[in-house]
């Protein structure tokens, strides 16, 4: 492959070094360059071995970082053109990566087999030696009970199951233990249901289904089929190794001041529980729970979190955004036009680029890979700066049939690529390519629309949290826009809009303003008024679930007019003031209200107890001085009147029976 360095010199910085053997001959230009003590990328990714040997051998403590640009640039029919990607490939490469956090997973080798036949016996017998073994069998026929018990054999079926590698528990029906004078065939006492038990491991030869879902996801659960020989074999060979201590990375972030899923019993979003395919996620109160051990990380519930209360770690989203900058506008410096950034993952998509590139025809030399750990960690915000920052179009790369749900990853791409085109960059530049064909993939991307390229590229610097970056990002992407409308309609369940109050409903009782998570429903302690501040509303419906008189609308879309104009009010009245001191309280509508219905239908509050109505009239305070004052309850019934021997006698001698009459 041929090397522009004066193409690649006008986007990165820094001293640039060409070597045509780098790992042979040339190696001493290496160590030459390790001895400045400086950063260094290194645009080889095949002897990267070789390279971290030699550094850690000259003791060199500077970041070290290698690139791809053969399968991704180089080998391609379109190579003579790719300098300006092979410049911005190794600008991006020199972005900061942050440190991975760690969950650590410890496994003592406690193992339930759970099978029907002698299969499970088996593979208990083979990792006797190296597991502590439990086989459990459902519903079991004629099994041969065994001349020598090396481990347990028991009965039952497991109703539910929760946790992972080291720390699983497991709910037992039909629970029962053997008898030893079993002869012919295992017999079982009697059965009781609901009985626990924990494991380290569970290898499930049960041919039912999963005992949970995303079953091959879960650490520590191992499935096969047991009429499958290779894979009870791999089973066995895999469960081997399950003792010790394990780490696995933090794939997710949880902030539960900021998530929207509840207020007062009452629930709001749920865009995480819905997607999340093992079920790491759970309710929590107001909030809701993540464990981390559980967690396959698939980032489907930080693209989707409005508030950013879920946010994905491997890496943040500001990392990665700061590297979508670097990248593209590496690209726009080295004189590169029509930028499609490729978006991928390592066990897919970069194998798929590595075959096109050998056996086909290569990306197009207008094509940026980049990979990611998941692509369903992509969030709107990313897409967005793309095509703030300069890019014409942004394609995903995923499976035929992907390992992880992605509806949630569709509704995204769906949401972005709607603001995208009403902005003016043109229609269908967002785009998923679900293929595992090599060949398929360049044919896709050389159809793709290219979109319009903004003339005035964003430069911000994406730092902070994920909401805050949503609304930088959007907010960017409105001036970059070629045909910047104010307001873009969206699809219910996006992470942005306003609401539609209906004003003669609204009592201003303010319910809405207390679910509220962000501050967007908000009211004034001067006055009786209910404001809205539409930048920083996420559409959790919340509002619109807690407001006892169903006034509240959620009306989800990008209203950029609304984002840069001061909290609007949606509805405001005159105080009603206290009768006794003048103090202002409530709203004039709302009392006068409940004193009309009060004087109209209640008992208490009509006539001879018309008084009593003056209490709604009151604020707090004088309402009490007046109950305590005057020594009446205003919710008690009327007392009977005190009838003395005098008024009995002055009836008598009117001819009245009854003297309270």
């Amino acid at each position: 492959m041929s090397l522009d360095a004066r193409t690649i010199g006008r986007a990165c910085t820094g001293r640039i070094t060409q070597a045509n053997q780098l790992c042979g001959i040339e190696i001493d230009r290496f160590k030459a360059a390790l001895a400045d003590g400086v950063p260094i990328s290194v645009a080889c990714t095949q002897e990267a071995p070789l390279f971290r040997e030699v550094a850690e051998d000259l003791v060199f403590s500077s970041a070290l970082t290698f690139v791809n640009i053969r399968e991704t640039a180089g080998w391609s029919k379109d190579a003579a053109a790719a300098a300006p990607k092979v410049a911005a490939l190794i600008a991006a490469a020199a972005e900061d990566t942050p440190p991975i956090g760690l969950v650590t997973l410890k496994s003592d080798g406690i193992a339930l087999i759970y099978g029907r036949d002698g299969v499970a016996i088996e593979v208990g017998r083979r990792l006797a030696e190296r597991l502590d073994i439990t086989v459990l069998l459902t519903k079991p026929g004629d099994v041969m009970p065994r001349h020598l018990n090396e481990f347990p054999v028991l009965k039952g079926s497991v109703r539910n199951g929760r946790g992972r590698l080291g720390q699983f528990e497991l709910t037992i029906d039909d629970y029962a233990f053997p008898a030893p004078s079993s002869r012919n065939r295992l017999e079982f006492g009697a059965p009781r249901d609901g009985a626990v038990s924990t494991c380290d491991i569970v290898l499930d030869l049960s041919g039912d289904l999963p005992l949970f879902p995303a079953h091959e996801l879960r650490p520590g659960y191992l499935r096969a089929d047991p009429r499958d020989r290779a894979a009870v074999e791999k089973m066995i060979a895999d469960a081997g190794h399950l003792v010790g201590t394990f780490d696995k990375p933090l794939f997710i972030q949880l902030d539960e001041s900021l998530c929207a899923h509840s207020r007062s019993g009452i629930t709001g979003c749920t865009r995480c529980l819905d997607l999340c395919p093992t079920g790491a996620i759970t309710p929590n109160g107001d909030a809701v729970e993540i464990d981390p051990a559980v967690c396959a990380g698939c980032g489907s519930c930080a693209a989707a979190c409005p508030t950013g209360a879920v946010s994905y770690a491997l890496p943040a989203a500001d990392a990665l955004m700061r590297r979508l900058r670097t990248l593209v506008q590496a690209y726009r410096k080295a004189g590169g036009t029509d930028a499609v950034v490729l978006l991928h993952d390592g066990d897919h998509g970069a194998p798929l680029i590595d075959a096109l590139a050998r056996l086909g025809d290569g990306l197009p030399a207008n094509v940026l890979p980049v990979r990611v750990n998941e692509v369903t960690q992509v969030g709107p915000e990313a897409i967005a700066a793309l095509f703030a920052y300069g890019a014409t179009g942004v394609a995903i790369l995923t499976r035929a049939k992907p390992t992880h749900d992605p509806l949630g990853l569709r509704r995204i791409v769906e949401t972005s690529g709607t603001i995208v085109a009403t902005l003016g960059f043109g229609d269908g530049l967002v785009h998923i390519i679900d293929t595992d064909d090599p060949d398929r993939l360049r044919a896709m991307l050389d159809a793709a629309p290219v979109g319009v390229a903004t003339k005035k590229p964003a430069t911000f610097v994406p730092r902070g949290a994920k909401r805050g970056l949503l609304e930088t990002t959007f907010r960017e992407l409105h001036l970059a826009a070629p045909v910047p409308v104010d307001v873009v309609a969206l699809a219910p369940g996006a992470p942005f809009g306003g609401v539609l109050l209906n004003v003669d409903s609204c009592t201003l009782c303010h319910s809405c303003v207390t679910a509220c998570p962000t501050g967007a429903l908000s009211d004034n302690p001067e006055r009786a008024m209910l404001r809205f501040t539409e930048s920083i509303c996420v559409q959790c419906g919340l509002c619109e679930a807690t407001c006892p008189e169903d006034a509240i609308t959620l009306q989800p879309r990008l209203d950029f007019q609304a984002w840069n104009a001061p909290q609007r009010v949606l509805k405001e009245e005159d105080p009603f003031h206290c009768i006794a001191c003048g103090k202002p309280f409530g709203t004039k509508s709302s009392i006068e209200r409940v004193v009309a219905k009060l004087e109209e239908k209640h008992w208490m509050f009509t006539g001879a107890n018309a008084r009593r109505i003056d209490v709604v009239k009151m604020c707090e305070d004088c309402r009490v001085e007046a109950v305590v004052n005057e020594s009446f309850d205003p919710h008690a019934a009327p007392r009977p009147l005190t009838v003395t021997t005098e008024d009995y006698l002055r009836a008598r001698e009117a001819g009245k029976d009854n003297p309270i009459k």
